[in-house]
């Protein structure tokens, strides 16, 4: 006979709650995995799509909540797998799941696209216990689309929000709709990709921790790229610790992804180890004032300057304005234009025959044919790479490469980390993000505060290939001293409730 008590879960069970702090409520029984599914599944239903609109969430995985009581069964038989047992999780949509949702990029000429199997990183998530949740919306083929796209829009998902203003705040790209849905507490956290500020943006304006990792980190398998050299995926969460559990869990070795091996002394690595709330003593920082400071408002550069003078009060040495020579270089994204095309053709030909999109020019055909959803913004770089040969053998590619790589490091990451003896260097938001994208090197962002208007401001920390473990202890103890993350306006907020079997 059905039990007629109700049990009502508060916001304080669900909101802003940590991954630690849902698994201590799994294990007392407090709450079931199968229960949180249903629970952020009612916010996405009542907040996403309605109320404050944010339209971060494309569609919600079908198998969701038979997995979590899969889970949970499994919990009660033989205890938790791993920090992520039971842990809905959302995914950027061009990250591919081998299960009934699609993976399109934002586009309307893969809305039917169902991938044959997991890329690396969701069957990793899958192999930690973490639920899969859905697909976030993102800018359309991670705006590498045309010029003057709006961050967070896509032909298949509309225009995401920034849930700290809705239509007032800029959302970031192009993973908007992880970083909004995280905001939003819609998921636990989620699977953002980033070529060059793609992690940092969003998360530094949804208030977020983001973590874009060294390039050959994670695997870049069974998710559509933009360009190898550069491409990642990487967590975004609302806490450090949050992003350090899904990274150890993101960062092994694919056999199918080269890149992978360049260094294995990070793999199979618990990144949580590198918590230290006195990590910032003795660790000197450059600030990267010259150039990435003059993007930010009166108000903004308020909050930075704030949080450069909390570093030192943190017992870091501070070295101001260190100059990074390439910082006012003549850049191009040649390197992407030419890698979009040889790399999504790729990805492309995995894709089912029926569905006649085989390759970039099939793209932009199917585009021109159905302009009036498609083409809003249009399509100058997808044209603009298509006109490559995508083979890359242009003279005009490998000097491009060559340039960016002497550039970003040698005479850029590099050369300040070595002139000043830096453990890391600070950018505000995601400027800057260009400069470490083109080097494969690391970024991690933490909430630094609010401009008076309520717009969220980031501080970022970029070190060298592979120095996460670094970059996470920096980031965390600024985090644990400072507490800057507020939760989003609750104005548009609701209680539900569950029934308890």
């Amino acid at each position: 006979m059905e039990n007629p008590r109700l049990k009502i879960f508060h916001d304080e069970i669900l909101l802003e709650a940590t991954i630690d702090e849902l698994q201590e409520r799994m294990e007392s029984g407090e709450v079931t995995s199968k229960e949180l599914v249903l629970l952020y599944m009612q916010r996405i239903g009542q907040m996403d799509r309605q109320g404050s609109a944010i339209n971060s969430v494309l569609e919600i995985n079908p198998d969701a909540l038979h997995i979590a009581a899969a889970l949970d069964a499994e919990r009660k038989k033989q205890g938790p797998r791993s920090a992520l047992h039971g842990i809905p999780v959302l995914l950027k949509d061009n990250i591919d799941t081998g299960d009934k949702m699609h993976t399109s990029a934002g586009s309307l000429a893969l809305k039917d696209h169902c991938a044959q199997k997991d890329s690396f990183v969701a069957a990793q998530l899958r192999k930690a216990g973490a639920v899969i949740l859905g697909k976030t919306n993102m800018t359309e083929w991670a705006n590498f689309m045309t010029e003057g796209m709006p961050n967070g829009y896509s032909s298949r998902g509309g225009q995401t929000l920034n849930p700290y203003g809705p239509g007032k705040f800029d959302a970031g790209g192009s993973s908007a709709g992880s970083g909004a849905a995280v905001a939003a507490n819609f998921a636990a956290a989620a699977i953002g990709t980033e070529t060059s500020g793609s992690i940092l943006s969003p998360a530094s304006q949804n208030s977020l921790v983001g973590l874009k990792p060294t390039v050959g980190l994670v695997s870049r398998t069974g998710i559509i790229p933009i360009a190898h050299s550069q491409d990642t995926a990487g967590p975004m969460a609302r806490t450090v610790k949050d992003a350090a559990i899904l990274l150890s869990v993101l960062a092994v070795y694919d056999e199918n992804d080269p890149i992978t091996l360049t260094n294995l002394d990070l793999q199979n690595r618990d990144f949580t180890g590198y918590l230290d709330q006195d990590g910032l003593k003795g660790a000197r920082i450059g600030i990267a004032r010259e150039t990435y400071f003059e993007y930010l408002s009166k108000e903004k550069l308020l909050v930075m300057n704030e949080a450069v003078a909390q570093l030192k009060m943190l017992g870091a040495e501070v070295v101001e304005e260190v100059v990074i020579p390439s910082a006012k270089a003549e850049w191009s994204y040649d390197v992407l234009t030419y890698e979009f095309k040889a790399d999504l053709n790729a990805y492309l030909r995995t894709v089912a025959p029926h569905l006649n999109i085989r390759s970039l020019a099939d793209v932009i055909d199917f585009n021109e044919k159905n302009s009036e959803k498609t083409l809003k913004y249009g399509q100058t770089i997808l044209k603009e790479s298509e006109e490559t040969s995508g083979d890359l053998t242009e003279k005009a590619y490998i000097s491009s490469l060559e340039k960016d790589i002497y550039l970003s490091t040698e005479q850029g990451i590099d050369h300040v980390m070595k002139e000043h003896n830096l453990d890391a260097i600070v950018f505000p938001n995601n400027f800057g993000a260009s400069i470490p994208a083109k080097a494969g090197y690391p970024s991690i962002t933490v909430p630094a505060g609010y401009t008076p208007e309520g717009e969220p401001v980031g501080i970022t920390f970029t070190g060298l290939a592979y120095s996460e473990p670094s970059l996470i202890k920096l980031a965390y103890a600024y985090e644990q001293a400072t507490k800057k993350r507020k939760e989003k306006p609750r104005s548009s907020e609701f209680v539900v409730s569950i029934k308890k079997e």
